[in-house]
């Protein structure tokens, strides 16, 4: 289960990537290829292209951090749950 999980993200992260890679790909050529647009707007186009991606890929990542931080919470809570029901069973046993 948890290799079929790891393969499916693999291959939409795989079809997510190219699609940002012919995106930046048709940015580019689109820029490249208009000439009624002078050189230094291009360029301000670029660094705008670039620093949304920057922001995209910084968003993206603290999303996974506070989800990997909400599962670890839960893990601990899990696994405190189950020493008091452990310590109780015991308790209730010795008794």
């Amino acid at each position: 289960m948890n290799n079929a999980f790891k393969s499916d993200n693999a291959l939409i992260m795989l079809v997510n990537l190219a699609g940002v890679f012919i995106a930046y790909g048709m940015l580019a050529l689109s820029l490249y290829m208009s000439p009624d647009v002078p050189l230094a707007t291009k360029g301000y186009w670029g660094i705008g292209i670039l620093m949304l991606s920057l922001s995209l890929v910084n968003f993206v990542k603290y999303r996974f951090d506070e989800r990997i931080s909400e599962d670890r919470i839960q893990q601990i809570e899990r696994a405190r749950n189950e020493k008091l029901l452990e310590d109780y069973v015991t308790v209730d046993k010795a008794a």
